[in-house]
Parts: C-alpha cells; sequence; structure tokens
C-alpha cells in the first residue's frame, strides 16, 4: 500500500468591496474584465468578490481597512495590491505573484528576452548559500512590487563582470550595479531603493510607492525650460548616482496641481522641489536653480541640513489639511455642480439657520412673557398696597372715620 499525498496550493485573487462605495462600483466592470481574461488564458489564479460589510469577520481577519480591497490569496499568505486599478496592471500583479518568487533564466536568449521586458530587473547570481536564502526571503516580500530571478554567471552578457560570486545585481537605466551589503545595509533596503529608474514620470500613484523610500526629489516642468531642466537632473541623477542615490529619487511631474495639493501652496513651474515622504517636509531653493552646480548645491543642501524645510506633520499641519481639504471638497463640488452644491451646502446650513433663529425666538417669548409676568404681580402687590392703605385711613373707630 503506497501513500500518495498531494499537496494543492490555492490562488484566489478576492475583490472586498461595500455596496455604498461609489469606486467599488466603478472598479466593479474592469473587475468582471480581469476574471474573464485570466479564467481563458488558463490561469491557476480564481477570482471572486466579497461583501466586506456583509462578512465582516472574514475581511477583519485579512486586515481589510477600506474599499475597494483586492487582495491575492496564496496558500496561507495574502498580498495587497497596492496598484492602479486598470485591468492589465492588476492582471499583471496576479501573474507575478502566482508564480514563485524566484524565477530561473537558464539561458542567455532568455535573459536578453527578460531584460527587454522590464525597466528594472533584480539577479541572483551564484549557487547556494545564505545571500541567496536572504535573497528568496526578500523576493516573497517585495514580489508585490517587482520581479525577481536567478541564474548562472555564463547567463549574463559578456560585458557583465562581477567581482565576486555569489552576487545580487540590478539592472536598470542602460547599466548594472551590484548589491553590497557593507555598504547598502539590508537587501530589503536596497531592494527597495533600487526598484525604480534612476529618473522617473511621476504621478500621484508613483509619489504614494515612493513614500515607503524616504526622501524624493521633484521638479514641476513646461515647454523649452522642462527640457534644459529635465537633461540638469538626468546628468545629477547618473552622475552624481553614488552620492544622492540613497537618500533621492529623481523624476519629474507634469504640471503643479498635484504638488499644489500635497503642499497647500502654490509653485511656479517650472520648478525644483524636494519632497520627504517620510515626515511631509519639502524644500524650496531660495535662488534660481540655472546650473548643473546650482542644483547640486541646493541637493546638498537639503541633504547636510542647511536648507530651510517647510510644512511637515505637526499638529499645526495637520489641522491645515484638514482644512485645506475641506476647501478644496466644497470648491471641488461647487464647480463641477453648483447646483448639488447649493443643495449639499446651502439646505443644511439653512436648517441650522432656522434652529437658530427659532431658538432665540423662543429666548425672546421667554423673556418676554416673564417680564409680563412680573408686571402682572408688581402690579398685584401695588394694588394690596393700597387697598391696604386705604382701610388703614378709613378704619372704624378712628377720629378721621367718624
Amino acid at each position: 500500500c503506497i501513500d500518495v499525498c498531494i499537496c494543492v496550493l490555492f490562488l484566489f485573487y478576492v475583490f472586498f468591496y461595500a455596496p455604498w462605495c461609489g469606486y467599488c462600483k466603478k472598479l466593479e466592470p474592469i473587475w468582471h474584465e480581469v476574471g474573464a481574461e485570466l479564467k481563458s488564458s488558463g490561469s491557476p489564479v480564481r477570482v471572486g468578490k466579497m461583501d466586506a460589510t456583509a462578512y465582516s469577520g472574514i475581511a477583519s481577519e485579512y486586515g481589510v481597512r477600506g474599499y475597494p480591497t483586492i487582495k491575492l490569496l496564496k496558500g496561507d499568505l495574502a498580498y495587497n495590491y497596492k496598484g492602479q486599478r486598470t485591468k492589465d496592471d492588476i492582471i499583471e500583479f496576479a501573474n507575478r505573484v502566482a508564480g514563485p518568487a524566484v524565477r530561473s533564466l537558464p539561458s542567455r536568449q532568455m535573459f536578453d528576452h527578460v531584460l527587454k521586458r522590464h525597466d528594472v530587473l533584480f539577479v541572483y547570481v551564484g549557487g547556494e548559500s545564505p545571500l541567496k536564502e536572504k535573497y528568496i526571503d526578500v523576493a516573497s516580500e517585495l514580489i508585490v512590487y517587482t520581479y525577481f530571478f536567478s541564474a548562472s554567471e555564463d547567463v549574463l552578457p559578456e560585458s557583465v563582470t562581477l567581482p565576486e560570486l555569489p552576487a545580487v545585481v540590478v539592472f536598470k537605466d542602460g547599466s548594472f550595479f551590484t548589491y553590497d551589503q557593507y555598504e547598502d545595509g539590508s537587501l530589503s533596503s536596497w531592494v527597495n531603493r533600487e526598484r525604480f529608474q534612476g529618473y522617473l514620470q511621476i504621478d500621484g500613484f508613483t509619489l504614494y510607492e515612493l513614500g515607503e523610500t524616504g526622501a524624493a526629489d521633484r521638479h514641476g516642468n513646461t515647454s523649452l525650460l522642462r527640457q534644459e531642466l529635465t537633461s540638469r537632473y538626468l546628468r545629477v541623477a547618473t552622475e552624481y548616482r553614488g552620492h544622492f542615490n540613497r537618500d533621492f529619487q529623481f523624476g519629474h511631474m507634469d504640471g503643479n496641481d498635484y504638488i499644489n495639493s500635497l503642499i497647500m501652496s502654490e509653485v511656479q513651474v517650472p520648478s525644483v522641489i524636494v519632497l520627504n515622504t517620510s515626515n511631509e517636509q519639502y524644500f524650496l531653493p531660495q535662488e534660481p536653480v540655472n546650473t548643473l552646480e546650482q542644483l547640486v548645491g541646493f541637493i546638498n543642501s537639503v541633504l547636510d541640513g542647511s536648507a530651510q524645510a517647510h510644512g511637515g506633520d505637526g499638529i499645526f499641519q495637520r489641522m491645515k489639511r484638514v482644512a485645506y481639504d475641506a476647501r478644496s471638497t466644497v470648491m471641488s463640488v461647487f464647480r463641477s455642480s453648483p447646483l448639488l452644491g447649493c443643495f449639499l451646502f446651502g439646505l443644511p446650513l439653512g436648517v441650522i439657520s432656522l434652529m437658530c433663529y427659532g431658538m432665540c425666538t423662543a429666548e425672546s417669548d421667554d423673556g418676554a412673557d416673564d417680564m409680563e409676568r412680573r408686571k402682572w404681580i408688581n402690579a398685584g402687590r401695588e394694588e394690596e398696597e393700597c387697598k391696604e392703605e386705604t382701610w388703614n385711613t378709613w378704619r372704624p373707630g378712628t377720629r378721621d372715620g367718624l
């Protein structure tokens, strides 16, 4: 008799929603497309959705705190999707996380193919070692952000020479960089920093992702000035990589609307701004940045602490943020639909005004009644005193009364 043990790894892609959530309703048709495409492609991932308000116990068990929430359940692990809510991004996440944490590159051809598909590529080179165990652990943790591969040294291009093996290498920006545990710290921190290109086109979502890596360097842009400033930034990002790479991520953002809302102030374009996403501080140059040397000097002043910091996450700034968000919401509603704005904000204000008027009127009426009551009492007292005085004056038996 032979006992056969079969281990089945269940993969579930779950969309946690609330019936009243507008974002959930917007995501629902996209989610149906995700399920249909994964099924037609033969993916082992099973797609479903769950009303988190009806099954609050299960939602709480998986750490659902807001809506919509997308999680890929892989065995005993739950991977939270934090990407953009597009069909392609959601499917790409499922395919990446559902596979092995570290994928093998068996040939040079396969390496070249993967390198063309990925802007940033992490590769472990070498045999079994403690470094490989750390690499697998980091891959299991950070696979939600990027792919991880392993290969032998002969798979790499001839132009790639490594000082020693085993090694962890990242290929990006047309070059490659090797992890050094003595200079770069923990492998997890190094991967988290290096998973971005040296210079990025930044939007709100990218900025949110960069929030997990520390300080960030951004600039607004427009027309010809944008090209000059972008060229300058690219030079700093590449030529000064060894000096700034651990603390700064360089990139540019079109327009200034998002930055204005982030710092609750107005910045001109093009402009240079350094955002510290760990404490919500930001830095602006005191003088125009027209040369490479001035740009490097400004970034160095942020690094050594001599640049003036603005913003922050103190109590005053939080109160300012609440007021700013409330004002922005009201203005946005009135700009998009004036009638709706009047109904949403005018009606409650009208009701409150009527209540206040009623309370004030009631107090006035009560005061008038009290005054009337006092007058009536005083009048009664005067009448009694008058009667008593008259009786004393005309009391029988007195001389005047005879």
